[in-house]
This record gives C-alpha cells, structure tokens and sequence, in this order.
C-alpha cells in the first residue's frame, strides 16, 4: 500500500522556522520526483516546490525562493520542507506528492493526506 504521511506542521509566528517531512512507503521513493503542494483556505491549490528523484535538482515557486529549501533522503524514503521567515500568507494544509513530466504538463501521482501550518502572531 502506497503512504506519504506529512508531519511537522504547527502554529509558528510569522518569521518563524517549521520542518515539514513526508514518509514514504509502498513504492520505490528513490525512483520518483518528488514535490509539495499547498492549498489556503478558500484558494486552489500552489504548487511549490520540487526536487528530482535523485535530489540533484530542486525548483521552487517565486514567493518562496530564498525562504524555504526542499531536500531528500532516499535511504530513509523522507521528503523534506524547511521553512524559514514565515508569513501569514504561507498559511495553508502543506501536501508532498509525486510527479512526472509529460510533455509540457506536470503530472501528479501519489499524494499524501496534508499537513496544517499556520503563521499567526
């Protein structure tokens, strides 16, 4: 069966630091892409950053560049967000799934069950 369960999620105040994790199991981490996505309350879901199977390559969304840094480890099949200079605006249910590139589209395949973090004073 295949799992990725977040954790790390929390209330911090703005300019604050969480480290988001995402286990995985049921499939070969090591093989996949792996990404997060967020989604505030009453907007649709952003995608945020990705980094490729081997952890080589990282991406990151222009609101975020600089703040947080995507990273891996395969041999203990861990994703992982850290976020650093918080915002209000970072506020969301923070999601790590795979993808794949097909043609010009990106394709999401395995999503974990979402993790909260809230930035408030």
């Amino acid at each position: 069966e295949v799992q990725l369960v977040e954790s790390g999620g929390g209330l911090v105040q703005p300019g604050g630091s969480l480290r988001l994790s995402c286990a995985a199991s049921g499939f070969s981490f090591g093989n996949f892409n792996m990404s997060w996505v967020r989604q505030a309350p009453g907007k649709v879901p952003e995608w945020v950053s990705a980094i490729s199977s081997g952890g080589d390559k990282t991406y990151y969304e222009d609101s975020v560049k600089g703040r947080f840094t995507i990273s891996r480890d395969n041999a203990k099949n861990t994703l992982y967000l850290q976020m650093n200079s918080l915002k209000p605006e970072d506020t969301a249910v923070y999601y790590c799934a795979t993808y794949r590139i097909v043609g010009v589209d990106v394709a999401y395949g395995y999503w974990g069950v979402g993790n909260r973090v809230t930035v408030s004073s």
